[in-house]
């Protein structure tokens, strides 16, 4: 499925539990994730997404909260 998400424009952020996967095409900037969690996704930097920054609990939680199915994550 990782393949399919790349395929479909999603570009991977990898973290060593967890990778985070982005579609900026689909986005619509709901803005959930950086209220989310400003320690995984963060504008001001490069990478912008950091799945190691914090707990994988978190990182589902925060994804499972974007409305237009811009971010996904596979476990490891």
């Amino acid at each position: 499925m990782d393949k399919e998400l790349e395929d479909a424009g999603y570009r991977v952020y990898h973290g060593e539990k967890i990778d985070v996967y982005f579609n900026t095409a689909i986005c619509q900037h709901s803005g959930n994730c950086v209220r989310g969690s400003h320690q995984l996704f963060n504008l001001k930097r490069k990478p912008w997404i950091m799945p190691d920054e914090v707990e994988v609990t978190t990182v589902m939680s925060v994804i499972d909260t974007c409305p237009s199915g811009a971010l996904q994550y596979r476990h490891k």
